[in-house]
């Protein structure tokens, strides 16, 4: 039974943060532990450029920046273990213990505090019930990326991206990479969700048009491999069209991978479907905290990081006694269209969250929106006006928490104006 006073599970941008920032703050044991059989998580193969802006301050690819946060964990004195999956993490009689396996055996932890800091992954093809056969080549972008940068495979032919946010654009230049030529970006909104300069690139580019307000609603298989896809919308006249491919992504839909969460006994929030966090991202269960995209799917790599930070100072103070630990906070609920935010909850200590704002979704396109958040009818704080676009992030400072009612009902957050 081994004793340690941090375990973090998952070496994403997240987990890799918080354990070098729990070692600066002086906690001597600190674990980190992640399934996969190198830390970095999903920078790790994805070969753009970008990361480490907003955290490290300066401007890296993805398998570079990976390398600086495991690097950056190593020099501290925190133990990483790859190829160690965490099978169990619980509460008895207010005891945490938790269940690592690896091909070193079976071993039980006994943490004084857990950071969940699983990530998240995109939802693939059977979880969006696309019908039709089962052939080879049908991909997420995390496979996709896994096989061509870090399998040097080669994806020759027709591809189909389902989706057109951020990640999207990303998979055409990743299939570009491999040799395949996309044919399409297809997306049930009436627009796409990324920049615009994105899709004007990927149009000049390499030629590939946005197909809008269309589905993907059945895949056709020969021999074993994709042969076709039947697009449905406002590309064919509302009527299904055949389009010939030999590969097909889905991409974005984010979900946090949330199982080890929800098999510990923690709440999920039923927008974000992750953990339930309070500010400082502590769960309902004391000692055990959550960040990154566990949380909430899915922001960027360095916001990811930096909600490590800030859950290892919260961790921090709940080791030295400092912590608040009020039984119930104030719950954090959005109205249509807006989807969910997170954090979802506002503790008795008032503690700012992560980056000082709140992330919040929405369901509908709006030119301007003011977001507005209310407690028992009472103005609490408005956002100047935001551009809202479904499946990117729309955010409200921070700034009226010492105006919550610790006595009151919940704050609602809704679009005023």
């Amino acid at each position: 039974m081994a004793g340690v006073d941090v375990l973090v599970v998952g070496a994403g941008p997240a987990g890799l943060t918080a354990a070098a920032e729990l070692r600066r703050l002086g906690v001597p044991r600190v674990l980190i532990a992640d399934r996969e059989p190198a830390p970095g998580g999903i920078p790790r193969h994805s070969w753009h450029t970008g990361y480490g802006v907003r955290d490290l301050h300066r401007v890296l690819s993805g398998p570079a920046y990976a390398r600086a946060l495991a690097d950056a964990v190593i020099r501290s004195g925190a133990e990483l273990r790859t190829g160690c999956t965490v099978t169990r993490v619980g509460a008895d009689g207010g005891v945490l213990s938790a269940t690592a396996t690896s091909t070193a055996g079976i071993e039980e932890i006994r943490p004084a505090a857990v950071l969940l800091a699983t990530g998240c992954r995109e939802r693939p093809r059977a979880a969006r019930l696309v019908p039709g056969d089962r052939p080879a080549g049908v991909l997420t972008t995390g496979e996709l990326q896994q096989r061509v940068y870090l399998g040097g495979e080669r994806l020759e032919g027709r591809a189909v991206v389902v989706g057109a946010e951020h990640v999207s654009f990303s998979a055409v230049v990743t299939l570009a990479h491999a040799g395949a030529r996309v044919v399409a970006l297809v997306t049930e909104h009436e627009r796409h969700q990324s920049y615009a300069a994105f899709r004007l690139g990927a149009a000049l580019r390499w030629g590939v048009p946005v197909w809008t307000s269309s589905a993907v609603t059945r895949v056709t298989g020969a021999g074993g491999r994709l042969a076709s896809v039947d697009v449905t919308g406002s590309e064919g006249g509302g009527r299904p069209r055949t389009v010939a491919c030999d590969w097909l992504v889905f991409t974005g839909d984010w979900i946090p991978d949330h199982e080890l969460a929800r098999s510990a006994g923690l709440p999920l929030d039923s927008g974000t479907r992750g953990p339930a966090v309070d500010t400082g991202l502590a769960t309902s269960v004391p000692g055990v905290f959550a960040a990154g995209n566990l949380v909430h799917a899915a922001e960027t790599a360095d916001v990811a990081a930096l909600s490590g930070r800030h859950a290892a100072r919260q961790i921090g103070l709940f080791l030295s006694g400092r912590a608040s630990l009020a039984p119930a906070g104030i719950a954090v609920v959005t109205e249509p269209p807006l989807q969910w935010i997170s954090p979802n909850v506002i503790n008795g200590g008032a503690v700012m969250p992560p980056l000082g704002r709140f992330v919040l979704r929405s369901a509908q396109y709006r030119p301007l929106a003011r977001l507005e958040a209310r407690q028992d009818g009472r103005p609490l704080g408005r956002s100047r006006p935001l551009r809202l676009i479904p499946g990117r992030p729309a955010y409200l400072r921070a700034t009226w928490l010492d105006q919550v009612d610790p006595g009151g009902g919940p704050v609602r957050v809704g679009i005023r104006g």
